[in-house]
């Protein structure tokens, strides 16, 4: 008979498991609890971002949209990354034809719309940048968007109290780096997947196109897929479109980062998905309607040596193929991506927050 207070043979060999166990449940909790539930769809290809080495975290998520809404980023504190890129436009500037800053400068070019990031190796018009945690330090570091420093926004950050336990929450450490602060930015982004427009649910085949939307994919496919490929609508390379240099804003396009004369006019192909949501169009926002830009491939080429291949040879379409192609892009608008709730303004966290 065992004495009172001497534990059974199996209770007392459980028991020296117990501080490991309490060890674990922080680490299994950030695993399973915290992980933010991406969705990509299986016909998407996989993406250049390796979410492996990098996983999201709903506290960074949450962090990173705050502060991209957050107009404490830029010097005077008027300007915010949605400043440019507003949810309700695919997250690109419609009616802007070229991006505004502080003091009411302006930039040389259309803001980018932001969306399947992930997908994306180099980023901006011209690839300037080609990783999306440091791609932040652009925009705020420019004269004529934000002109912030980084090290003068980590010390405006860490003055308030809201960042201070929000970098905690999301990096167990209140104490505010720029690394973090770019990070954050960067898993928000992230998580701006537009994969819900009535050509997803065609590839879902819980939709089906009108005769008039089959007819433009077939003339899509014929004379756009080489460029802009699906499912992503672009093949994110940087190609020559034909288009004649403006002259005043001389924009040089990717020479001015590579300075390699091939370069020269050459800029980020972009995405044709949400095109009703992100007029005007082109790098320097020229185009107001699909109907320019359609006309521009069909009889306004430029024709040079830095001219795609693809668009060297004539493209005709007659005036019913052309809006049967219109047709079928307005199937790539993604109304649930505009709409979704968890990419907006987080006014339950920063409006509570003002005054302190």
């Amino acid at each position: 008979m065992k004495d009172k207070g001497e534990s059974h043979p199996v209770i007392k060999g459980m028991l020296k498991y117990i501080p490991v166990f309490l060890f674990l449940v922080p680490l299994l909790a950030f695993t399973f609890k915290d992980l933010y539930p991406l969705y990509i769809p299986e016909y998407f290809p996989k993406p250049v971002y390796d979410f492996k080495k990098e996983p999201l975290t709903r506290e960074k998520v949450e962090l990173g949209r705050v502060l991209f809404y957050d107009p404490i980023l830029s010097k005077d504190g008027t300007i915010s990354c949605a400043s440019c890129h507003t949810s309700y436009n695919a997250f690109a500037h419609t009616d802007h034809a070229l991006s505004h800053g502080i003091g009411d400068s302006t930039g040389k070019r259309n803001a980018p719309a932001l969306f399947n990031l992930a997908w994306q190796k180099d980023l901006m018009w011209d690839g300037a940048v080609n990783h999306i945690e440091v791609q932040a330090l652009a925009p705020i570091s420019d004269k004529k968007e934000m002109g912030e420093s980084i090290e003068n926004v980590v010390k405006k950050l860490q003055a308030k109290k809201l960042y201070r336990t929000l970098f905690y929450k999301a990096f167990s450490d209140s104490t505010i780096t720029g690394q973090h602060l770019l990070k954050a930015i960067a898993q928000f982004q992230l998580t701006l997947i537009s994969a819900g427009s009535k050509y997803d649910q065609v590839k879902k085949r819980k939709d089906s196109f009108t005769e008039q939307e089959q007819k433009g994919y077939e003339i899509f496919k014929r004379n756009c897929n080489s460029c802009h490929q699906e499912p992503l609508f672009s093949s994110y390379q940087f190609a020559g479109n034909g288009l004649p240099m403006d002259s005043y804003l001389k924009d040089q396009g990717r020479f001015g980062i590579t300075k390699q004369p091939k370069d020269n006019q050459m800029f980020k192909i972009p995405s044709l998905r949400n095109l009703s949501y992100s007029y005007p169009y082109m790098h320097d926002g020229r185009f107001t309607r699909l109907s320019q830009v359609i006309n521009h491939y069909t009889n306004g080429i430029q024709q040079n040596s830095k001219v795609s291949k693809e668009i060297r040879n004539k493209i005709i379409l007659s005036d019913n193929e052309k809006v049967d192609l219109i047709a079928f892009l307005l199937t790539l608008n993604d109304r649930e991506f505009v709409k979704n709730q968890d990419f907006q303004f987080p006014k339950e966290i920063l409006l509570p927050s003002e005054g302190k």
